[in-house]
């Protein structure tokens, strides 16, 4: 699909802040027509816009919701079980399906700057197509992808691939996550890099070489033209990558550092050893995801009624499966 396409779906929607298009309808060899179309959709009002689409599509919202609160229902389950996205998915639209997540301006931007739930700022790591962008999301986002290279370069050893950094990159937010148990694919991850490489590394390129130039990494080419990457592992480059995470993670690597050395609490970004800083940065991710991808669970599976959620999960359970056999 190209930019028009993307576009023309978001015209039968209310006016949106920010939309972008993310998952395997992005990747360059898919030609699946069945496939689902996913779009992240940013508003600054959202209860305010929910009202507005329940006037023009009454019919993408489960029944239950429209019926016993309506707008109301619908960003209190988003807000209060959920971590603030609603989504309505199986929509019909063009002969083609379509899945959307709205959620609240500010709270999509915490999360990309602060990783304050580590949702929507781990989708915002992988390719995304960016559709509407009023309030330059896309330069904000420079903090989160920054963010990221430097905790994937604290989880990969000294020598590796370009595609070994993507592939962690891409698992920081999928550590945890309650659906990986049982209701995805195994191998999601390889694919995800694998089929969206060239999008990764126009991405991740300018901070390689950010990088490169602060004399944190080195990167060669290989016989293949791919590029490998080496790293310092000292305990000073570790510093620079922790200082480099958003301030709620690296306040509580630091402490988690300052309280075993000490047994006080100084808010600095030292860390007595890189394996304790990346061990630290794992379990930290992994709590957030984890609780994260619960409560949306829970508050996804309320919102889409139950034979939505029940044709989701069938979904994603048979490709986990595939994957396994």
């Amino acid at each position: 699909m190209d930019n028009a396409t993307f576009r023309s779906f978001l015209q039968v929607l209310p006016p949106v802040e920010f939309a972008c298009v993310y998952g395997s309808s992005l990747h360059p060899s898919n030609h699946d027509k069945t496939i689902m179309t996913d779009y992240i959709l940013g508003v600054s009002d959202p209860k305010q816009w929910h009202s507005e689409n329940l006037k023009l599509n009454k019919h993408h919202y489960a029944s239950w919701m429209v019926h016993l609160g309506g707008e109301s229902l619908i960003t209190g389950v988003a807000d209060r079980i959920g971590v603030g996205v609603h989504f309505n998915p199986f929509v019909t639209w063009n002969g083609k399906l379509f899945k959307y997540g709205v959620v609240r301006m500010h709270d999509l931007l915490q999360d990309v700057q602060y990783w304050e739930k580590f949702y929507l700022c781990g989708r915002l790591q992988k390719p995304v197509h960016i559709v509407v962008d009023n309030l330059d999301v896309s330069s904000t986002n420079s903090v989160n992808l920054r963010a990221a290279v430097s905790a994937a370069l604290l989880l990969l050893p000294s020598e590796f691939t370009e595609a070994d950094l993507y592939a962690k990159v891409c698992s920081l937010s999928y550590t945890g996550d309650i659906r990986m148990l049982f209701a995805e694919d195994k191998s999601k991850v390889k694919k995800i890099v694998t089929g969206q490489f060239d999008l990764f590394h126009l991405m991740y390129k300018p901070f390689l070489e950010e990088y490169e130039a602060k004399k944190l990494l080195r990167l060669s080419s290989t016989a293949k033209n791919q590029i490998h990457v080496s790293q310092d592992c000292d305990l000073s480059v570790a510093c620079s990558l922790v200082s480099a995470l958003p301030s709620s993670i690296r306040s509580q690597i630091s402490m988690k550092e300052e309280i075993r050395e000490t047994g006080r609490v100084i808010p600095d970004t030292k860390v007595s050893t890189r394996e304790a800083a990346a061990n630290c940065l794992q379990r930290i991710l992994r709590q957030r995801v984890m609780v994260s991808s619960a409560r949306q669970a829970i508050s996804g599976f309320l919102a889409v009624g139950g034979v939505n959620a029940t044709r989701y999960l069938a979904k994603k359970v048979n490709k986990a499966w595939k994957s396994w056999s």
